[in-house]
């Protein structure tokens, strides 16, 4: 009976604090992992990442002919030159 005394306030803090929240917390984490995007959103996200990888080549291209035409032009803006990503 002494067992059962001792144990019975960490049990009601544990179902009236922790366990509510552990509740709430699992059922926000489903709710999370069983929402994604649609595929209008994916469209628009592949579509925009298409368009940075075109803007990023021409980019290159014209950091590469001011490399050909001025040679000392990133020097002059005062910028680091950028290094490449492998793509």
């Amino acid at each position: 009976m002494q067992f059962w005394s001792a144990m019975a306030t960490p049990m009601i803090l544990f179902m009236t604090v922790v366990a509510p929240i552990w509740i709430v917390m699992h059922y926000r984490s489903v709710r999370r992992s069983t929402q994604s995007l649609n595929a209008e959103d994916r469209e628009s996200i592949e579509h925009m990442l298409e368009t940075v990888d075109k803007l990023t080549d021409r980019i290159n291209a014209l950091e590469a002919i001011l490399d050909d035409d001025h040679p000392d032009w990133r020097a002059q803006n005062k910028r680091p030159q950028r290094e490449e990503t492998g793509r």
